[in-house]
């Protein structure tokens, strides 16, 4: 078969297709040839005609059934992919076609799974609602911090903005991504403190506390640190889900542990900044809300990140909207944020998200304790409908991280 015979624009796709919408820049060939060279390489063709070909496998060729400008949409018999098998799944659709000599550029933009592979994966096990009744919290979004600087805090200094982030008003403390098991602050030693602090924290507030400890590892290291964190009353877990692979989260995820699970998207920027090759945030979200997370980070808008408003709203709509019965997933928020972006986030996420705060709380002139305060009372300020400004004259911690930072209008 070659490349032009995986094109049939009269094409009816079935509800047991696979369907990819691509962006194809072709090289030296035409669109209609490009796309075709796609969907043969991602499924059962090659660059040249082959006599091993038997009359059966035609039925399990991928099929291009629709081209507008360089926008292709492509339909693979989900025969093609072993169900509960990512690597599988994205080793075909969004493997050796992005270093086809043929193409120029080649961005995933979206898939759409049919309900049989969709169910072979586990899904979030809390979601929205089980984070929400875990939390205790229903009415606002949730607050979180980041603990700050990132690397380099010993354990106990680690503990200790912790618990001033929550009892300033935070219900989630984070580690930040690369902060593993480094001889400054081990990872066992950090669990015990942190948790130990949390506790404190509840007792004085009365408020839920969760600590989202990073557990980013090889696998069977992974797995253990998420026991430990269980032994210790951890509820929470966080994982660098594109560092560590989706085979390593799919296993996590298929110990049914009693965690829920905080995907953070580092290093996604490789595969999805450039508008016109790799793979979209919301390919990426999609993918990891099947296999099973229960929180992810989606980007901001008004941070220091570069999506745009639709990108974000799209990675938002891929966690939230129906997909073969699966939980919801809590978007997060985080990036160069502070106390004078809440009206803007809560204005494009609603309620149901995390805003996950680093230097925008640790950088409060008053301390990690007041930029937490701050937090509170701006999305309190902003859920009654008060400007953060009038409210900052009776709430001196916001009116000084207006201050420090100003409010985006």
């Amino acid at each position: 078969m070659r490349y032009i015979d995986f094109v049939n624009l009269d094409y009816t796709p079935k509800e047991t297709d696979v369907v990819c919408t691509f962006r194809i820049e072709p090289a030296g060939i035409s669109m209609k040839e490009a796309a075709g060279g796609v969907a043969a390489e991602s499924s059962v063709g090659t660059w040249t005609e082959l006599t091993t070909v038997k009359p059966y496998i035609d039925k399990l060729a991928a099929r291009v059934f629709n081209i507008e400008g360089n926008i292709a949409k492509i339909a693979y018999p989900q025969e093609l992919f072993e169900p509960g098998n990512m690597p599988n799944i994205l080793s075909s659709i969004a493997g050796n076609v992005f270093g086809l000599r043929a193409l120029e550029n080649l961005r995933l933009i979206d898939i759409d799974f049919p309900s049989k592979l969709v169910k072979s994966f586990k899904g979030p096990k809390f979601g929205i609602e089980g984070i929400r009744r875990l939390l205790k919290v229903y009415d606002r979004p949730l607050v979180g911090t980041i603990i700050k600087p990132k690397l380099g805090l010993k354990t106990a200094d680690h503990a200790k903005v912790a618990y001033e982030g929550w009892i300033g008003g935070c219900d989630i403390v984070k580690d930040d991504e690369n902060l593993s098991s480094q001889s400054f602050n081990p990872f066992e030693e950090r669990v015990a403190k942190t948790l130990e602090a949390r506790d404190r924290a509840e007792k004085e507030t009365g408020e839920k506390k969760v600590y989202m400890v990073n557990i980013t590892a090889e696998t069977e290291q992974m797995l253990k640190r998420a026991e430990l964190v269980l032994d210790h009353g951890g509820e929470y877990v966080m994982v660098d889900i594109l560092a560590c692979g989706f085979a390593a989260l799919q296993t996590l995820r298929n110990q049914d542990f009693k965690l829920v699970i905080h995907a953070h998207r580092a290093g996604h920027a490789a595969f999805t900044k450039n508008p016109k090759h790799g793979i979209s945030m919301k390919v990426i979200a999609k993918v990891a809300r099947m296999i099973g997370v229960d929180q992810l980070h989606v980007g901001t808008v008004v941070g220091k990140m570069f999506e745009t408003k639709d990108e974000v709203r799209e990675n938002c709509e891929a966690l939230k909207t129906e997909m073969s019965g699966l939980k919801p997933v809590l978007p997060v928020a985080s990036g160069g944020l502070h106390p004078g972006l809440v009206p803007s986030l809560m204005e494009l996420f609603g309620k149901d998200f995390v805003i996950q705060v680093g230097g925008g709380i640790h950088g409060h002139s008053g301390g990690t304790v007041a930029g937490a305060k701050a937090m509170r009372q701006a999305v309190d300020a902003t859920l009654q409908g008060v400007p953060l400004k009038e409210y900052g004259r009776t709430h001196k911690e916001l009116e000084t991280a207006l201050r420090i930072w100003g409010q985006q209008s």
